[in-house]
C-alpha cells in the first residue's frame, strides 16, 4: 500500500480535529498508509475534544508506524509545547509551526518515505506573520520541490475544475490569460486525468469575457489567446472541445450533462465559485504538476469554530481517497 504524509495544518484551527476524526475512522488503513506530521499535544488535545478513543503514537520514522485501526501515528516537528497557542487565533507562532509541518512532509516525499503529502488548512495570513512569503500550499510546494509549471485543480466526486492562474488579483488574473499558459495547463490536466483511470479524457476549456467575447465585440482575450491554446492542444491529440466556452453554461455541462471530464477555468473565483456550489464539504485542491502527489482539503482554518469538536472532516477524507487515486495510476 501506498504511505502518504498527512500535515495538520494550523495548529489553533480545526486541523487537528478534522485529522483525528479521518483517521480515527475504521477501515482508514485499507487501502493506503498514512502519518501524521504536527504536534503531539494538539492533536491530543483534538482527540480529548471529540472523545476519541484513538491511541495517538508519537515515532520518529515512518518504519515505526502501526497501520491498525484506532491508531493515529504521529511524526512531531518543531516545538513540541504548543500550549500557548489558542484555538481560533492567527498568529506567527502558529503559521511557523503550520509551515514546517509541510516543509517537513514534502522533504519526506522527496526522500521516498512518502508517495505525496495531504493537507490540513492553513492560515495564509499566520503563515505570513511567521515571515514565510507566500499566498498559499501551492506555491510553498512549488518553490520546496523547484517547479513552475504547476495548476489547481478542484475535485468532487463528477466535477473537476483547473485554473489557469489562481491566487492573484483579477487584473493580475486577466494579464496570465496567455496561450503559452492556457496550453500548459490544459496539458497538465490531461496528464491528470490519466492518471485518474480517464483513457481519452474530455476537457473544456472556459472563455474570459462575457460570450467568449461575443466575436470580439466584449474583449479579443478569447479569439487571441484562449482559442491558439485549444488549438495547439488538440494538434498534440488532446481531446480538448474545440472553441472556448462560456463558463455560464460549461460546468452545468460537466456536472449535470457529464459532457466534459474537466473544466480549465481562467482565474480563481470562476472555477471555486462553481465548485463550492457542487460540493461545499466534500471537494478536494489538488496541485497538479509537481514531482510528488498533493491534495488538500478545500476549505480553510475555520477560526470561528476551531476547538469545538464540531468540524466536518469529508473533505479531508476524500482528499486521501483522491491522493490514493492518483497514486494508483502513477
Amino acid at each position: 500500500k501506498t504511505t502518504f504524509a498527512v500535515t495538520m495544518g494550523d495548529p489553533a484551527g480545526i486541523g487537528p480535529e478534522i485529522v483525528v476524526k479521518a483517521l480515527a475512522q475504521p477501515g482508514v488503513y485499507e487501502k493506503q498508509n498514512l502519518v501524521v506530521i504536527g504536534n503531539l499535544g494538539k492533536i491530543q488535545w483534538a482527540a480529548k475534544t471529540l472523545h476519541s478513543s484513538c491511541q495517538i503514537k508519537k515515532i520518529t520514522s515512518v518504519k515505526e508506524a502501526i497501520f491498525e485501526d484506532g491508531v493515529v501515528n504521529l511524526i512531531e516537528v518543531g516545538d513540541p509545547d504548543l500550549s500557548h497557542i489558542e484555538a481560533g487565533k492567527i498568529s506567527a507562532a502558529a503559521g511557523k509551526a503550520a509551515y514546517e509541518y509541510i516543509t517537513t512532509a514534502i522533504q519526506y516525499s522527496l526522500d521516498g518515505d512518502f508517495k505525496g503529502v495531504v493537507t490540513a488548512p492553513i492560515s495564509k495570513e499566520a503563515i505570513n506573520l511567521a515571515g514565510y512569503h507566500y499566498s498559499g500550499h501551492t506555491e510553498i510546494f512549488a518553490d520546496q520541490t523547484n517547479v513552475s509549471k504547476v495548476t489547481m485543480m478542484l475535485a468532487s466526486k463528477d466535477f473537476r475544475v483547473t485554473h489557469v492562474s489562481t491566487h492573484c488579483s483579477l487584473r493580475e488574473a486577466i494579464e496570465r490569460c496567455k496561450t503559452p499558459r492556457i496550453f500548459e495547463v490544459i496539458k497538465i490536466t490531461n496528464d491528470a486525468l490519466l492518471r485518474m483511470g480517464f483513457s481519452k479524457p474530455r476537457i473544456a476549456v472556459t472563455g474570459l469575457n462575457p460570450h467568449c467575447g461575443e466575436g470580439g465585440l466584449f474583449g479579443m482575450e478569447d479569439i487571441e489567446e484562449i482559442k491558439p491554446a485549444i488549438d495547439l492542444a488538440i494538434n498534440d491529440g488532446i481531446n480538448v472541445y474545440p472553441d472556448p466556452v462560456p463558463p455560464d453554461t460549461v460546468f452545468f455541462r460537466m456536472a449535470h450533462k457529464k459532457e466534459f471530464d474537466a473544466v480549465i477555468a481562467q482565474y480563481h473565483d470562476m472555477g471555486h465559485i462553481a465548485a463550492k456550489m457542487v460540493d461545499f464539504f466534500g471537494g478536494v485542491n489538488i496541485t497538479l504538476g509537481l514531482p510528488i502527489i498533493r491534495t488538500s482539503v478545500d476549505h480553510g482554518t475555520a477560526f470561528e469554530i476551531a476547538g469545538k469538536g464540531i468540524a466536518n472532516e469529508s473533505s479531508l477524507i476524500r482528499a486521501i481517497e483522491y491522493a490514493t487515486l492518483l497514486a494508483t495510476h502513477s
